[in-house]
């Protein structure tokens, strides 16, 4: 039977809103008089999602929500609540208009008869198919709340992951522009207006003095040129990553970089690894993980290697063989894996391995933060320290001249 959800005043004027079930709006309305409530707005989330699609994409469920909603149907499955029961709870608990839609219209597909990962997969973009696969396994598993449980820890872990890699790249990017608008002010309105001061003399400059002098002129002249030149070649970069070719060949030597690479190739790494053992534990066969856990990880050529894997799998090799052929994860992987496949619990050692790769990220990611801070603050003291003294050293000759 078709949900609706409505808005309504009780005897006292009291605003209520929740989701009733009927055949019809108009019967919707007449249960709601019965219950001594004045409807204000009856409607299927069904027919509102109908409307969103016509004016324009609805609006996406975030991947924090995502979770939060995944690990609260979970503990009420898991407690024997029935799943269209779990999912209106969910959704009457959620301000979000969006996201209490988006489950209402699932809730109702499901009590139409309709499989929960079916009845997901009628909103892709709030629901990815990689999701609504993990949900289709435990489907047919008969462990959904066991499955549930697991995409919550896992779509927690990668957003985390996601977070720390952001931080990582972002903090001393930040530095790297404050620090460069520094040395830029100072270049084009310190330097030019004590310049000024020096051609009053006949004095031969210092050499220093004169290369400071120079930059600040190129600087000040061609600056608005070099900022386009930055942003064309941003703007190429972003176009030629958008082809497939060029993708792989830039990731690949992104990979390569002594300290950048490592972190990338931890980040996709253990979201690999848990990504695998999230689907393999819900009952997906490996093939199929294979390939759902490869199409998480972000770095072009990384992928491509990984989904070569499948095909060697196929053919009859060992998981940890086919993943060690590879040559892209880390050398830690391939043994853990190969334990996990000798002992028959191969799950919980992806899972073991996805966690040690997410402490070493973090290792590594605040070791870097640590080392560029100072590195970086050291660049800037010298820069400045330069510019400070190609300006002091005519003062004090031009001081000594006077003297003397």
């Amino acid at each position: 039977m078709p949900s609706f959800e409505y808005e309504a005043l009780d005897a006292d004027g009291r605003a209520r809103r929740g989701v009733i079930t009927a055949e019809t709006a108009r019967l919707a309305r007449q249960e709601l008089r019965t219950l001594l409530l004045t409807p204000i707005r009856v409607s299927s989330p069904r027919d509102e999602d109908a409307t969103a699609k016509r004016v324009g994409a609805p609006r996406k469920i975030s991947t924090s929500d995502l979770a939060n909603v995944t690990r609260q149907l979970a503990a009420l499955i898991d407690a024997g609540t029935p799943l269209e029961e779990a999912l209106n709870v969910v959704a009457l608990q959620y301000e979000k208009p969006h996201i209490r839609k988006r489950l209402l219209a699932v809730r109702e597909r499901v009590m139409e008869g309709w499989r929960f990962a079916d009845a997901l997969g009628e909103n892709p973009r709030s629901f990815p198919e990689l999701y609504r696969a993990v949900i289709a396994s435990g489907e047919t598993a008969g462990d959904m709340a066991g499955v549930l449980e697991r995409l919550a820890t896992m779509l927690e872990k990668n957003r985390s992951m996601r977070g720390k890699a952001l931080g990582a790249l972002i903090y001393p990017a930040a530095l790297i522009v404050i620090a460069g608008g520094v040395v830029t002010a100072l270049m084009t309105q310190v330097v030019p207006k004590i310049v000024e001061q020096f051609n009053t003399f006949d004095a031969e400059l210092p050499l220093i003095t004169q290369i400071v002098v120079a930059i600040s002129g190129f600087i000040s002249t061609y600056g608005w040129f070099i900022l386009l030149a930055i942003a064309a070649a941003g703007a190429a970069l972003w176009q030629g990553l958008r082809l497939a070719p060029f993708r792989r060949r830039f990731d690949r030597r992104l990979l390569a970089l002594p300290l950048l690479g490592k972190l990338l190739r931890g980040l996709d790494a253990a979201r690999f690894a848990r990504t695998l053992s999230t689907l393999f534990a819900g009952g997906a066969p490996l093939l199929d993980s294979l390939g759902g856990a490869a199409r998480t990880v972000s770095n072009a050529y990384m992928r491509e290697q990984l989904e070569s894997s499948i095909t060697t799998v196929g053919e009859g090799a060992s998981l940890s063989a086919a993943l060690k052929r590879t040559n892209v994860l880390p050398p830690m992987m391939a043994p853990m894996i190969a334990a996990g496949e000798r002992a028959g619990a191969l799950p919980a050692l992806l899972d073991k391995t996805a966690l040690q790769l997410e402490e070493e990220f973090d290792s590594v990611a605040n070791t870097t933060l640590r080392l560029l801070e100072p590195a970086i603050i050291a660049i800037l003291g010298v820069i400045i320290l330069v510019i400070v003294m190609s300006i002091m050293l005519p003062i004090l000759r031009l001081n000594s001249l006077a003297a003397g």
